[in-house]
This record gives structure tokens, C-alpha cells and sequence, in this order.
């Protein structure tokens, strides 16, 4: 609705990483549905019939010696997202071959060019896991070869996935915002081969991939690698991500109880990727 009367929180954060990344997380099962990262830390907005005096004291980040966290807050009617973000959005290249940009950003001279429009969904290509995700896919032959995007976010892996000859892909995220997000950019990019799903990893029974890219958290990834392996072909792929370099020998070990064997390491600020073999 238009005239919806938004509450929108700026956030100071210190410092940044990953204070901002568990502070949107918490923020989000409040019930913030919207947030843009900014130089010193975030903004946050909650539509107002949903917020209370009360929203922020389960926010356990702010309680915590580790982090410096301040915070204003404001009343506003009518937020146009796309201004809020196209403040914040720029575009980025990784390692000269592929660009993900806005539909209002200059065309670069790369081999692949990802237009998205992120609204607030997670996956534009600045966080480290998802530039590290696209520097996987830009050294894996995927001609002919079936994806899996799971908590696909903008759907911008899925995209350079077939933009690189994979088909069929699917693109999967429990996210409502993600889901209708990457039905957007996959259709702005003019895709054929990308179903988008909405839910977790429940809706892989019975599906087969060559290649899984899973860049969600460390927690889902433990608990959904059964469901990963069972889906992964034999002699497939498996690109996980959204972990830090001290998760790596608890998420290895669970790869190792399924046989997975570990291929390679990409490392970016502390977060980690990590790439196995069925």
C-alpha cells in the first residue's frame, strides 16, 4: 500500500563485520522487513502497525561487550526503496569477467553482465560469500550441467549459472521477498532455464543436481547437508558458504560424514567458501 507508515532505525555499528550481518539476522525475526547497509552500519524498516516500544529488547546484539551499537529511530510514511538503496548500491566486477549492476548503472566491458534490482533481498555481490560464490562459478564448466541455487536471495548465482550454459536450474529460498525478487531479476535478465521455488530444503526430495551452490548460514548448512548430498549426482559439486574461516573444521567434518571430499578454499574478510566433490 502507499501511504503504508513505515518506522525506520539507523543503526551505528562497531564494528561493521559481522556485527551488521548478526544484527540484520535478529532484526529480521523481529520483524524488520526491509534494511540497506550503510558506511557505519545499517538502516532498518518495520511497518509501524508491526512495531512496539518493546521491539528491540530480544535484539541480543545490542547487549552484547563485543559490539558498539547505537540507533535512532523515525516515523516515515511512503519509503521509496528504490532510492534508499540506489544510495547504497554500487556496482561491482569480479576478477574482470562479471558485473552485477542496477538497471541505472553504465554497461561495463565484462564477459557477463547481472542486472539486479536487490530491494532490501540479500545477494547484490558486495558481501564476501556471494562474491566468492560468483568467483566458483566463474572457474566451474557448467555447460549442460543441472543447478541448484539454495537460498538463492537476488538469484544472481543462478543467473551467471545459466549465463554460463547451465540448465536446468533451480533457485530456492524460504524468503518471501527472496522468492519474488528472483523472479523479477531472473525475468530482467531474460533467463529460461531457472524454475524459482519458494521454501527449504524439504522441497529437494526427489531432485538430482550436478552442481549445489548453498550460501545461507553455518547452522542451515549443518542441519540441510543430508538433504544437499542426497540431491547432489554423483561426481557433482557442492559450493557452500555464509561461514567464517573457525566454522571450517565443524562444517568439514559433516561433509566428511557423507563422503564429500574437500576440493578447495576461497577466503575474503574472514568469510570463507568452500568447494567439495561427490
Amino acid at each position: 500500500m502507499s501511504n503504508t507508515i513505515y518506522i525506520g532505525y539507523e543503526f551505528k555499528v562497531k564494528p561493521l563485520e559481522p556485527g551488521v550481518e548478526i544484527l540484520i539476522a535478529e532484526l529480521g525475526y523481529a520483524g524488520f522487513e526491509s534494511f540497506v547497509e550503510t558506511d557505519e552500519g545499517v538502516s532498518a524498516y518495520i511497518q509501524k502497525d508491526e512495531w512496539n516500544d518493546a521491539i528491540l529488547e530480544d535484539i541480543q546484539i545490542l547487549k552484547s561487550p563485543e559490539f558498539e551499537i547505537s540507533y535512532s529511530f523515525n516515523e516515515i510514511e511512503q519509503v521509496n526503496w528504490n532510492a534508499e538503496w540506489e544510495k547504497n548500491f554500487n556496482p561491482i566486477i569480479v576478477d574482470g569477467e562479471c558485473s552485477v549492476r542496477a538497471p541505472f548503472h553504465e554497461k561495463p566491458k565484462t564477459k557477463y553482465d547481472i542486472i539486479i534490482e536487490p530491494k532490501m533481498s540479500f545477494g547484490t555481490g558486495h558481501h564476501e560469500t556471494t562474491h566468492m560464490m560468483i568467483q566458483h562459478i566463474l572457474k566451474t564448466d557448467l555447460q549442460n550441467k543441472s543447478v541448484l541455487d539454495m537460498g538463492c536471495g537476488t538469484g544472481v548465482l543462478a543467473i551467471l549459472a545459466e549465463m554460463k550454459g547451465a540448465k536446468p536450474i533451480d533457485a530456492v529460498d524460504y524468503d518471501n521477498w527472496c522468492y519474488l525478487n528472483s523472479l523479477e531479476n531472473v525475468e530482467r535478465n531474460n533467463r529460461k532455464h531457472i524454475t524459482v521455488i519458494e521454501g527449504d530444503a524439504s522441497v529437494l526430495k526427489g531432485k538430482n543436481y550436478d552442481v549445489i551452490i548453498a550460501n545461507i548460514n553455518r547452522n542451515i548448512l549443518l542441519n540441510d547437508m543430508g538433504a544437499y548430498v542426497s540431491s547432489l549426482n554423483k561426481n557433482g559439486i557442492l559450493f557452500l558458504s555464509g561461514f567464517y574461516n573457525d566454522d571450517i573444521p565443524t562444517i568439514q567434518a559433516e561433509c566428511e560424514k557423507y563422503k564429500l571430499k574437500f576440493e578447495e578454499k576461497l577466503e575474503r574478510n574472514n568469510w570463507v567458501s568452500l568447494k567439495f566433490l561427490n
